[in-house]
């Protein structure tokens, strides 16, 4: 493993516990433990799993104009979020392609900007270069922030023991400034699993006492919490559908393209809103789709799509076993004309056509959907 991988604060824990190290966006991140991805996979579906998310980028927006500054800056209409909640958003490009997806948290006196581990730099320098005209301060506090998730139909419950307080009662998208264990710690009822749950913002150097708290918090309940690795956290983002950076979104991929509209309010201006109305008037060229492999085969990323007599039409961007779904699925660009679920496609697999069939999407549908 390379010396100039970053490293979170929970990196000797993963190394003395089974996790199996691999480089990703820059950092040494636990793959799987010794359970397997599959078996993590399934206790976060059924119980609870714990993810060091710690890779990801934490930024305070601050200062006079911070709201309006925000609301320049991504696609969502900030103003509606209220103190104590949070909301999905997209930054984009005057192309309307993306520079990322982040989550938008409004608290008590600043607003707190989480990002993908692989875009933090690229998106602090955008930030920053977007500053002109505005009284606001923008300050990446990631070095000082860990940050994890616990996932799982068992989350909640999980939690209320060591915050004191059911959490239930706060909503889907809602935050809370609490504790654990005397540990000053900012919750939100946030996650990238399709399981409720939450995700924690706390003090770097108390990562590991929080997370070693948390997984004996669970054996004494007796509630099943396991570690949970990079490649299970993949599938579980991909069964319901989410979004990754470089696959579903990217800069070449307009929000419309990604089925991301609905997190594009176009009645207020911000920086790519112009791009994203001439397309919604013009109709897009691709669209982004779900299809399940009607034969045997494992479709992968950049796997050509082509329509039944053989022409290209598109590629996969992303490929994988769905375990709660028991397919292989993936998601792909296509014309829209093939974009029907129904629409009989194929996707070459290693030089060979492999028969596939237009699926609707999520391959999950979220468990918190029917919860608050």
């Amino acid at each position: 493993m390379s010396e100039d991988l970053k490293k979170t604060p929970l990196n000797a824990w993963h190394l003395a516990h089974g996790g199996r190290m691999v480089p990703f966006a820059g950092w040494e991140m636990p793959v799987r433990y010794d359970a397997g991805a599959l078996e993590e996979h399934r206790m976060v579906r059924r119980s609870a799993g714990l993810f060091d998310i710690d890779h990801m980028g934490q930024i305070a927006v601050s200062g006079p104009d911070a709201e309006a500054f925000l609301n320049r800056l991504v696609t969502w209409d900030v103003s509606t979020i209220a103190p104590g909640t949070s909301h999905y958003a997209l930054m984009c490009l005057p192309t309307g392609g993306v520079v990322d997806d982040v989550f938008v948290y409004r608290r008590a006196n600043h607003w707190f900007v989480v990002v993908n581990a692989s875009n933090r730099e690229k998106d602090l320098q955008w930030m920053l270069d977007h500053t002109a005209g505005f009284s606001v301060t923008v300050n990446d506090v990631s070095d000082q922030t860990a940050m994890l998730a616990l996932q799982g139909p068992r989350a909640l419950e999980l939690l209320a023991g060591p915050v004191g307080s059911d959490l239930e009662t706060v909503p889907r998208f809602g935050s809370l400034e609490t504790s654990l264990w005397g540990i000053p710690t900012f919750l939100g009822r946030t996650g990238y699993t399709g399981e409720d749950g939450a995700e924690l913002f706390l003090p770097a150097e108390a990562a590991v006492d929080v997370w070693e708290g948390l997984l004996a918090a669970g054996i004494r309940s007796q509630i099943e919490v396991l570690p949970i690795g990079l490649a299970a956290r993949n599938s579980l983002r991909f069964e319901p559908g989410f979004p990754l950076y470089g696959h579903e979104i990217d800069a070449q991929t307009t929000p419309l393209e990604a089925n991301l509209g609905w997190a594009c309010r176009l009645e207020k201006d911000f920086i790519g809103r112009d791009a994203l109305v001439k397309q919604k008037e013009a109709g897009l060229t691709k669209k982004l789709i779900g299809f399940e492999l009607t034969e045997p085969g494992v479709p992968r990323q950049d796997c050509v799509v082509t329509d039944e007599g053989g022409r290209p039409v598109g590629k996969v961007v992303e490929g994988l076993y769905a375990p709660t779904a028991d397919k292989y699925c993936g998601h792909a660009f296509v014309p829209p004309a093939l974009a029907a679920v129904g629409t009989r496609l194929l996707i070459e697999i290693r030089d060979k056509p492999k028969a596939a069939e237009v699926i609707r999407r999520p391959f999950y549908q979220p468990s918190y959907k029917e919860r608050t």
